[in-house]
This record gives structure tokens, sequence and C-alpha cells, in this order.
């Protein structure tokens, strides 16, 4: 043994893994090793310790394989819920009905506690109705500040005022309403509230709400001036 470079256990275990006939040659060493259990103080066999690894690796397998198919199925339910409102947006043929339509149907389909939205710019058709209305220029600076849904507390919006009942609105997610060809330019804000504090938190993906942001904006451009 050259003492000024022991053997150490990388040494070993490059030696069994490039030596697989070891064990074969000394079939009584493999039988001899003892190890500890992680399920109590007991020694157990190596054979014994790579069947219960086997075991824990097949059980995470599995929690995985349910986990996956679990998702799948919440997704496919997703999107059923957001077919049946496109089609809805899609049977609405009275321009002036679709607000109503997406915030209805958005709060139905995704059982959402509260949703508002407003629209600004519109033609002058529209110049009057319900949903143009307490709309200020701060409001709009903000909204087209956003690159993306904000997710997360209610910090004081002045659009939470747009909701029937604003004093309920523990978390939100704005959602801004552009056309691909207007830049950064927004349009209107699609707002949506709850009780519930963590139902929409700052961790949340946004990748659903922007597309419910193209497809509510691709609807909602009928409002605007030719």
């Amino acid at each position: 043994m050259d003492i000024q470079h022991p053997i150490t256990e990388t040494d070993i275990a490059n030696f069994l893994a490039n030596t697989p006939d070891f064990f074969t040659r000394h079939a009584e060493v493999l039988a001899s090793v003892q190890l500890s259990s992680p399920h109590g103080n007991r020694a157990v066999s190596l054979q014994e310790r790579q069947a219960q690894m086997l075991r824990e690796k097949i059980k995470s397998l599995e929690h995985r394989a349910m986990d996956m198919m679990r998702h799948a199925g919440e997704n496919m339910l997703i999107a059923d819920k957001l077919q049946r409102w496109t089609l809805g947006l899609l049977r609405t043929t009275e321009s002036s009905a679709l607000p109503a339509v997406v915030t209805q149907e958005l709060q139905s389909q995704f059982s959402i506690p509260q949703v508002a939205l407003r629209l600004w710019g519109v033609d002058q058709t529209h110049a009057g109705a319900a949903f143009t209305a307490g709309v200020s220029e701060d409001v709009k600076t903000f909204v087209t500040s956003l690159p993306m849904p904000y997710v997360g507390v209610n910090a004081g919006f002045e659009a939470v005022q747009w909701l029937e009942q604003p004093d309920q609105a523990e978390s939100l997610a704005l959602i801004p309403l552009r056309l691909p060809n207007a830049g950064a330019q927004a349009f209107g804000l699609i707002v949506f509230a709850s009780p519930d504090a963590y139902r929409f938190h700052a961790g949340m993906g946004t990748d659903f709400l922007e597309r419910i942001a193209d497809l509510s904006s691709a609807a909602l451009s009928r409002l605007l001036p030719t």
C-alpha cells in the first residue's frame, strides 16, 4: 500500500464498478455485508437494502405517475372551460353585449368570486356604456405599463372600486387588454378578485391569464373605432 496515497472510498467504488464479476468470485463477501436499515436500527444484507431502495424508487415513480395523471385531468378540465367560454364569445352577435359575456362567463366557468371589466377608447356608439365608466387617466397609464398580468395581494388599486364588493378583494389578477398591432398601448382591463388572500399570488404563472387577455382583446376589439 502506498502510505502517501491511501486507498479511498472512491478507489473502492471505482474498483467495484469496473470489476463487475468481483462478487461472483467472492459471493461470501456479498452475503456478509451488513447495512443499517433506514426503517429501524437493525442491520440488513446488501441484497435486502437494494430491494428496499428499489421498492422506494418504484413507489416514488408511482406517485409521479399519479401526479401526472391528476395534472392531465385538471388541464383537460381547464381546456374544456376555456373552450366553452370562447364559444360564448364567438356566438355573441351583438358587440355591446360582449363585455357582459366576457365577465359573466369567466366568473361562471372558472368560479372566480368577482370579475370586473372596463374599456376606454371605444367607438362613440358605446361611449356611455357602463363598461366604460370610472376609468381615470391614472388607471389607463398604470394598465399600459403592465408588461403582463399582475397577480398578488390587493395593494389598494383604483380598479378594485369597479367590483361590486371591493372590500372583499384580498387577492387580485389584473389582466391588461391590448391589440397586437397597438404596441404596449392598452384599451381595457379585466379584474379578478377573491376574498382568499392566496387565490391569486405572486408565485402563480400567468400563461393562462395571458391567453384570457389575448382572446378577450380580440373579441372586444369589435367595440373599438374602425
